[in-house]
């Protein structure tokens, strides 16, 4: 450093040191908020698709260990296997209704194009994901990074920025690309942001405090989403979460044919 760049920084004000601190406070603060919100709807949309590919798998599995356990307990008349009957009887998913089984099947035209595909052994279309491409996770970034409501100086700007960040990440979730390029338009002919002027020493060390508050927030929602099962799984294969669904599958197929064989020799033994 030279002796005038000394000097310069000798005679800076503090307040000024403070407020550069607190900027790069905020900008860190709104690149852990994106990393937080994107992994969330990643892990949202693995969950959903996780329930739509295993979820009929799962409960087989359930409804064949009630089985076992009450063909054991039929046998043996055990209490202790009545008991475990009951159990395994009360994991099992009810029954649904007339009404519930056939929603979204039947409609004012008729039967829909998948349960009528299902009727006539066809392919049914594969369920419905949402996963953001990288051009909308780029999108996304971008006016989280331009709009966040951190980054407002009065509280009307800040409810202005906190409505409009409501409707990027709804966009976002849907992985809706059009939309977030009309809210990009949207955000670039509104009103321009006053630059921020001079703050007193205590108001930026109570925003230094409110910023260290936030992440500490965020970080305890980041470390549930991470530590949560749909998560962890994620976390497996972030690159491939279709493949780690389909070896997922397999391994319920070969516990859902254990089972089948076993509850056969339990039925046998009758």
């Amino acid at each position: 450093m030279s002796e005038q760049q000394t000097d310069e920084t000798a005679d800076e004000r503090p307040e000024a040191r403070l407020e550069r601190a607190v900027r790069a406070a905020e900008q860190a603060l709104i690149e852990f908020e994106i990393a937080v919100e994107t992994f969330r709807v990643e892990v949202e949309n693995f969950s959903r698709l996780h329930h739509q590919k295993l979820g009929p798998m799962y409960t087989r599995l359930d409804e064949l260990d009630a089985l076992i356990a009450e063909a054991k307990a039929a046998r043996t008349g055990d209490p202790e296997d009545l008991r475990r009957a009951r159990d395994a009887r009360s994991l099992v998913m009810p029954m649904p209704g007339v009404d519930e089984l056939f929603h979204d099947w039947m409609g004012s035209d008729g039967i829909s194009d998948d349960a009528g595909a299902m009727l006539t052994d066809q392919a049914v279309r594969p369920p419905e994901r949402v996963r953001p491409s990288e051009e909308v996770r780029r999108l996304y970034r971008e006016l989280v990074r331009q709009a966040h409501p951190d980054l407002a100086q009065d509280e009307a700007e800040r409810e202005r920025r906190d409505a409009f960040i409501v409707r990027v990440n709804a966009a976002y979730g849907r992985g809706e690309e059009k939309l977030l390029r009309e809210l990009a338009e949207e955000w670039a002919a509104g009103p321009a942001v006053a630059p921020a002027a001079p703050s007193e020493s205590e108001e930026l060390y109570a925003r230094l405090e409110w910023l260290s508050q936030r992440k500490e927030l965020l970080a305890v929602v980041a470390r549930e989403l991470e530590e949560s099962a749909i998560g962890s799984m994620l976390r497996m294969a972030p690159d491939d979460p279709d493949r780690l669904l389909e070896e997922i599958a397999e391994q319920l197929l070969a516990q859902v044919s254990e089972r089948e064989a076993e509850l056969a020799v339990a039925l046998a033994a009758e």
